[in-house]
């Protein structure tokens, strides 16, 4: 065994030793963000795989299946010291919570099709308790939507042509709460209140007349 090949096998023992302990830090935070412990044994890590991918290339003209930077340990504690006081150091001068408002209107070319692309979605998802009929253009939409992701993307399907749309932007004092609001309340939830603030609106136009035609 050459001199050359010891130091590439102690430093690949190295890293293998560092990745063991990094994962130690890792179990053992049990999923803290910011995790000394962890941030430490990364670092650690991080640099005994620099120097292995530097006696592999300079040896066997070979690299890392993965590019590696060197972390200087003596700014590793800063480093750390600055993310803690970033994330929760300074108060938010805009302590505000954004509300987003979607309004999209469709043209049904046929109810009946519309029903059965709903009543597919459901066999397609198998959600249980799901054994009312669908029978209203409101269930097959409420079908489509709870079986996808929840947003419109969710209607974009042949059976549904779609009409021109809103999308409204406001800050608003207080989140949501569905709850507050009664279920037979259809406005509520989406008025604006004295001190909520509309900051933006994009309108959304089609082009062409899905109409001209049906004549």
């Amino acid at each position: 065994m050459t001199e050359n090949h010891a130091a590439v096998e102690a430093a690949l023992e190295h890293m293998i030793a560092a990745a063991r302990a990094h994962l130690t830090a890792v179990q053992e935070a049990k999923g803290e963000v910011d995790s000394d412990e962890v941030w430490q044994a990364y670092v650690a890590f991080n640099n005994s795989a620099v120097a292995y991918d530097e006696l592999l290339s300079a040896n066997y003209g070979e690299p890392l299946p993965w590019e590696v930077e060197p972390i200087d340990p003596d700014k590793a504690d800063k480093f750390v010291t600055d993310l803690v006081a970033a994330e929760g150091g300074v108060d938010d001068p805009h302590p505000r919570v954004v509300s987003v408002r979607q309004r999209r209107d469709y043209h049904i070319p046929s109810v009946s099709a519309l029903l059965k692309a709903a009543e597919m979605a459901r066999k397609e998802v198998a959600v249980d308790g799901s054994d009312e009929p669908i029978t209203t253009v409101a269930d097959a939409l409420l079908e489509l939507l709870q079986t996808s992701d929840g947003s419109l993307a969710a209607l974009d399907i042949p059976e549904l042509e779609p009409l021109d749309g809103i999308v409204t932007v406001a800050e608003v004092d207080e989140a949501l709460e569905p709850d507050s609001y009664a279920e037979a309340d259809v406005n509520g939830p989406y008025v604006l209140s004295s001190t909520d603030k509309l900051v933006a609106r994009l309108d959304e136009h089609l082009t062409g007349d899905i109409f001209e035609d049906e004549d």
